[in-house]
């Protein structure tokens, strides 16, 4: 792959320049090479990602919890199956229907018809799960996927049936969709990124890591360091915080050591 740093507002008192980092694909990578070393994709035609902070859950290690299996009873009677995009209906009703899942959950027009249209054309969505009520036939809701078996399953956008909330539908569908790829023989499901405490429910999985930026870690305080991190000012970055650095690398040293990402190799 091909990278580029995009600089952010640099801090010269505080010697910190920050950059966002990109990633093109070369010829003989797939997407989920890049998934593997912690991008997730930043267009919807798949030719440029970005480093963040994102979930995956490693299937060979994903076993189901208490909680994950209180989470599935709560889905008795839901049945899911995965449409490619060329064979799903994307009818004018579930466009409305989308759309209004989306104002209501992320603000209006934050996901607006232009947008979830281009999505709905593009490489990024390659299959969606549908999920219907078993005994009416009723649609509940869709989960948009990016599938590259049987490396990598990107469960992307989920839209469902708010008025299903006692059935905690939402968190169903995410843990369905983790136990499948899994039976599947999947090696890994991401969930997305998670930089606030609203987003810890992705982390309910046995198996799951976060990407730190030098590579995938499975340790959760280190993950809710971060996160409370971010609701402070911030002086230093995160390799250069003594608190970070004695709690979770084991010194300035111990960075390096922990570093995992290389152009080459999968991790």
């Amino acid at each position: 792959m091909k990278l580029a740093f995009s600089e952010l507002k640099s801090d010269y008192s505080r010697y910190t320049y920050p950059y966002v980092i990109w990633a093109f694909p070369e010829n003989g990578e797939t997407p989920a090479d890049l998934f593997e070393r912690g991008f997730l994709p930043a267009s919807p035609d798949l030719s440029r990602f970005y480093l963040c902070r994102n979930i995956r859950v490693r299937l060979g290690q994903f076993e189901l919890t208490s909680e994950n299996r209180r989470i599935l009873r709560k889905g008795a009677g839901i049945l899911s199956e995965i449409v490619p995009r060329a064979d799903f209906d994307f009818s004018e009703e579930r466009r409305q229907s989308w759309k209004a899942y989306a104002d209501q959950r992320f603000g209006e027009d934050v996901m607006g018809f232009t947008r979830m249209d281009r999505l709905m054309n593009s490489p990024v969505i390659s299959h969606l799960l549908v999920y219907r009520e078993e005994a009416t036939g009723r649609e509940l809701g869709t989960a948009l996927l990016y599938l590259e078996p049987d490396r990598v399953a990107y469960y992307y956008f989920a839209f469902y049936d708010l008025a299903a909330f006692q059935r905690s539908l939402g968190m169903f569908m995410m843990t369905s969709a983790v136990q499948h790829f899994a039976n599947i023989g999947y090696r890994a499901i991401h969930l997305g990124t998670c930089y606030s405490e609203k987003a810890l429910y992705k982390t309910q999985f046995a198996g799951v890591q976060f990407c730190n930026g030098a590579g995938w870690s499975d340790k959760l305080d280190e993950l809710k360091f971060l996160i409370r991190r971010e609701q402070v000012p911030v002086e230093k970055h995160l390799f250069d915080t003594p608190e970070y650095l004695e709690q979770f690398c084991g010194g300035v040293a111990g960075v390096e050591k922990l570093a995992s990402f290389r152009l080459g190799d999968p991790v």
